[in-house]
Order: C-alpha cells, then sequence, then structure tokens
C-alpha cells in the first residue's frame, strides 16, 4: 500500500458501558481510560482517531482537546454536526485547537439525523439538511483561508470576520481536512464539491468502485473547485491470529448479538439513512460477500461501522483492505472491541502488513 496511505481508529465516546461489545467499566469514559486508548494509539502507529458524536454522549470537541493536551503526535477526527454549531464559532474552536495542538485536528462533518430540538436546532428535509451543510463547509474552509470574509448565503452569514489565531498552512494541509460521509443523492452532491474526505461504510468492493467513480464523475459536472476529492473507509476489522480462530470469534459475537436484539450497537436508532440502508440491504445477497465481508451482524443491529466486519487473520484482512486501496481508498478508520486490546493487537499484527 501507498505510504501515503493513513491508518486511524475509533474512540467510540458514550456515557453508556459496553460500547459495541466493548468490556464494560465504570470509568469507560473517564480521561484516564481515553487517554489510555490514545496514547495506545500513538504507540501502536495509528495516525489518530475518529470520536464519535451525537446528543446524549460526551461532547466531541471538548474530549478532543483533552486527548489533544495529553498526547504528542495523537490526530483526533472530530465528528461534528452543522446546526450545533454555527460556522464562525467552530472554525475558531478548530483553529484555536488546531494551533494549541500543532497541526493536528481532522473534521468529520456529520449530517445525519441527531435529536435536534434537544439542543434548540431544528431543520428541514434532506434537501435543506445537505444545503445547509454546504453552505457550512465552504464557509468554514473559507474563514480558515481567507481574511475579511463577508458571506451571505441562505442558512449562514459572516461580515469582515477574520479568524485569530490563523491556521498554520502548507502544500500538504491548506486547512485540517473535511471528512463527510452519507449516500443519498443529495449528500453525493455535496461530498462532490466540498469535501476534502468522502468516508464510505462497509460496502463490498463493487459499491465502493461503483460510488468512487460516480463522485469522480459528480466532482467534474458540478466544478468542484477543490483539490480532487480522496476516499476513506470506515470499517470494523475482527482480527484474531488464524482465520479458523477470527470466525470462531465473529460467529460467537454474532450469537451474542442475537440474544440481547444487539442492544448496545448501534448508536442511534432513529430514521435509517441510505447509507445505513444500503448496509442493511446487503444481508439479502448473503452471509459473506468478497472474500471475508461478514453481513450478519445487521441482523442483529449492528449500526455503521458495526453492520458489516472485515474477518480473519491478520493477513486475510490486509488482503481485503489491499483490494479497497486499489479502488483509491486511502484514509482507512478501523476498529474492533475490546477497543484498547485491538488498538494494540491489530497495531501490532495488521498495521505492518499495511505499511
Amino acid at each position: 500500500m501507498s505510504s501515503k496511505t493513513e491508518f486511524l481508529w475509533y474512540i467510540p465516546n458514550d456515557v453508556k458501558a459496553g460500547h459495541r461489545g466493548d468490556t464494560a467499566s465504570e470509568d469507560h469514559n473517564s480521561l484516564d481510560t481515553l487517554t489510555a486508548h490514545a496514547t495506545a494509539l500513538e504507540e501502536s502507529g495509528w495516525t489518530g482517531a475518529l470520536i464519535g458524536t451525537g446528543w446524549g454522549r460526551p461532547d466531541t470537541f471538548t474530549v478532543a482537546a483533552a486527548l489533544a493536551a495529553r498526547t504528542k503526535s495523537f490526530q483526533p477526527l472530530i465528528a461534528i454536526r452543522p446546526g450545533y454549531w454555527k460556522p464562525a464559532n467552530f472554525a475558531s474552536a478548530a483553529a484555536t485547537l488546531d494551533h494549541l495542538s500543532g497541526q493536528r485536528i481532522r473534521v468529520n462533518i456529520v449530517s445525519g439525523k441527531d435529536d435536534l430540538a434537544a439542543y434548540g436546532d431544528s431543520e428541514g428535509d434532506s434537501t435543506h439538511r445537505y444545503a445547509r451543510t454546504k453552505e457550512f463547509m465552504r464557509l468554514v474552509r473559507r474563514l480558515w483561508t481567507e481574511d475579511a470574509v463577508t458571506f451571505e448565503g441562505e442558512h449562514f452569514r459572516v461580515r469582515n470576520s477574520t479568524l485569530q489565531p490563523r491556521i498554520k498552512a502548507t502544500a500538504e494541509r491548506p486547512h485540517p481536512k473535511l471528512y463527510f460521509g452519507g449516500a443519498s443523492e443529495a449528500a453525493e452532491q455535496v461530498s462532490a464539491t466540498e469535501a476534502d474526505i468522502q468516508l464510505f461504510w462497509g460496502e463490498p468492493l463493487e459499491g465502493v468502485k461503483e460510488r468512487i467513480e460516480r463522485l469522480k464523475a459528480l466532482s467534474k459536472t458540478l466544478d468542484r473547485d477543490l483539490p480532487p476529492l480522496e476516499f476513506g473507509l470506515r470499517i470494523t476489522t475482527l482480527v484474531r491470529d488464524t482465520t479458523e480462530e477470527a470466525w470462531r470469534d465473529a460467529e460467537a459475537k454474532v450469537a451474542e448479538m442475537a440474544k440481547n436484539s444487539g442492544a448496545g450497537w448501534h448508536d442511534h436508532k432513529r430514521e435509517v439513512a441510505v447509507g445505513q440502508q444500503r448496509l442493511l440491504d446487503l444481508q439479502a445477497k448473503g452471509d459473506v460477500l468478497d472474500d471475508n465481508l461478514y453481513t450478519a451482524p445487521g441482523r442483529y443491529g449492528g449500526g455503521g461501522a458495526g453492520t458489516t466486519w472485515l474477518v480473519g487473520s491478520a493477513e486475510d484482512v490486509a488482503r481485503s483492505l489491499a483490494k479497497y486501496r486499489a479502488l483509491g481508498i486511502t484514509h482507512f478508520v478501523l476498529s474492533d472491541t475490546p477497543y484498547l486490546r485491538e488498538i494494540r493487537r491489530q497495531g501490532n499484527q495488521l498495521l505492518p502488513l499495511l505499511k
């Protein structure tokens, strides 16, 4: 795989213990525990970690700031929602944390459904939601890269706005990378014009290939004025010493999920988004797709990255990830539970094969 390929992990950021099969303990979301994850990621060769978001969970930006202060190279991929933040407030907070951390932050823009009324937000249909997201991303990028920004949009307005401190720009990184997900037509139009990195869930190779081709074509059709869109994969990787051991453990985990209808696996059991529905629909094609993409977890409530798993030895999983890399995926966000144990196991066994 290319040296430019990046590998991040996932920090669940949840008040409830036992997230997606994790070891349940009272201090699972204490600063010491979360720092232990972040420092283990540094020590095991990971670039950083996606930190989840959603109302009713700890504030993601605060968690990221605390972990950045306690680490040296760990790069938080901070999930945030337009509506929860105003663009200028967010751009300023992010620029400050980027400055204080030594240019280490990344941002994942989330447009999916949340408990909006709980924090005083409101939005219309998906067309309205993604139009607002598009404006948010465009304005944040301008605030990071220009002085005296005046913007009069349908959803947001600023006048003569200059951030301090400024983002420390380089040729390779003019500003923190903006990751984005979403599989609907409206979401793909936002991604094709405004995202730096489009994140996919763990779909079969054929589906990812088709989506990459469509997004590249859309970027041309919509006259994208940014560097070429990059692509990422967010997926569960269940790695064991042997193929047989991995499948035995994977099937045992799914059997355990079946006993309690996947309780603790799905972060937000609300309206099913287009991308999530695509994953759930894979079950009709079989329990195992491609070489080792396991779809059975989705039958019992595994949500998002917990819906499909790549299962096998480190060599098996590395071969599968190499096939995604060959399609153009350069950003990988992997995970399995128990999170801390698997950070080290996959850092020791899987990462050397990927780098």
